[in-house]
């Protein structure tokens, strides 16, 4: 087969995905469907306060599973917890993993299932393809509209002495079954649903210029693009209403389904070593570097960042590629802005000496890999000076 056919093989992986109102009351037939005796059902102590992981445990229970809950789950999941998880798991006998949460209890919860099938430390599985035996069988309930956990073949844990996060991609942390419920976005409050909203977004936007992308992803980016442009401001001021929670859902799925089969690129990379570095949120990461990084890749795919702009209502006829790039910025910047996330990485503690350190680690991350103009370790770090 010639190397030319071969560049242009794409795979695309999904997990078996559930998707509308009430799809999170089918917990228990799909964990008995799967062979579940005892669930290991992985999420954090906010979603336990808003009331999802109690319910989920009632239906697990009601379908005649054990349930051994583990909410040791930070914003940001640690190895530490990964490994305290996975011993729970065994000591528990548990059988099948349920995750109820954002990214953070999603993200734990594969880094478990690997370690607790292959032990080790959860930092020996960092890159591609690095997971040899498959784990026990994991049923995803997102509660956020945006990480896209739930879909994908990624898990992102923060390296604790390092204070990096780390990327695990692989089939193997695809979950089996994702169960997608608009109903669970009513409880977040509006900087949370732009935060999340806006890591949708960067998913989209990143897969629609990743070198990796595919008509099929090219599908499923736009289309996310468009739903979270339309809907976010709204769904940030109008928290109870189901219509714009489930258009931000799907959204997230579809930015889900475009990333995990096309990859990423540098706002990620970048997003990676700030969040371990500060503990900051990942979408809020993602939302102060997008405009920059956008700015920075224009060059190398103008036509792809022009139908980026189409999908997010930017007027951009016949405007010369200078324009199109100041405008896009702009209006990016204004949707940020309008989704209540403002100012830049001053104003949340970094200092100009942290540069360095940050550029140093983000330049190691694999994202970079996918960016459609490869970064130097100096353009990130001219990058980060820029979100300040």
């Amino acid at each position: 087969m010639h190397d030319s056919v071969i560049d242009e093989l794409r795979k695309f992986v999904a997990p078996e995905f559930i998707f509308g109102a009430n799809a999170r009351q089918l917990a228990g037939r799909y964990a008995r469907k799967l062979g579940g005796h005892r669930v290991l059902l992985v999420s954090d102590p906010g979603v336990a306060a808003a009331g999802w992981t109690g319910e989920i445990t009632a239906l697990l229970e009601a379908d005649g599973l054990q349930v051994v809950p583990f909410l040791g789950v930070s914003a940001n999941p640690r190895d530490t917890e990964v490994l305290e998880g996975s011993e729970r798991f065994r000591d528990m006998a548990c059988d099948l993993i349920v995750a109820v949460g954002g990214g953070s209890p999603m993200d734990c919860a594969k880094g478990i299932g690997i370690v607790a099938a292959n032990g080790g430390s959860i930092l020996d599985f960092e890159g591609v393809d690095r997971v040899p035996a498959p784990m026990a069988p994991l049923i995803c309930i997102p509660t956020t509209g945006g990480t896209s956990a739930d879909v994908s073949q990624f898990a992102i844990i923060t390296n604790s002495q390092e204070r990096v996060k780390i990327a695990i991609i692989s089939k193997a942390v695809v979950p089996d079954v994702a169960l997608i419920d608009p109903c669970t976005l009513l409880t977040m409050d509006a900087y949370l649903t732009a935060c999340t909203g806006m890591d949708a977004l960067v998913h989209a936007i990143e897969a629609f210029v990743s070198n990796a992308h595919s008509p099929i992803t090219d599908l499923h980016a736009l289309e996310a693009i468009r739903l979270v442009h339309t809907h976010l401001r709204a769904s940030a001021e109008a928290p109870q209403n189901l219509d714009l929670r489930t258009q931000i859902m799907q959204a997230s799925l579809q930015a889900g389904l475009a990333f995990s089969n096309a990859s990423l690129g540098a706002v990620h990379a970048m997003a990676h070593s700030l969040g371990g570095f500060k503990d900051l949120a990942h979408g809020e990461c993602n939302a102060l570097l997008l405009p920059f990084v956008m700015d920075y890749n224009f060059s190398a795919a103008p036509e792809r960042f022009r139908r980026i702009g189409e999908a997010m209502g930017c007027e951009l006829r016949g405007l010369n590629d200078r324009e199109c790039r100041a405008r896009l910025m702009t209006h990016v910047l204004d949707l940020r802005r309008e989704c209540g996330i403002d100012q830049g990485l001053a104003a949340r503690g970094i200092h100009a000496s942290d540069l360095g350190r940050l550029a140093h680690k983000a330049i190691l991350d694999p994202c970079n890999a996918t960016n459609p103009k490869p970064p130097s370790q100096g353009d990130l770090q001219a990058l980060y000076s820029e979100a300040m």
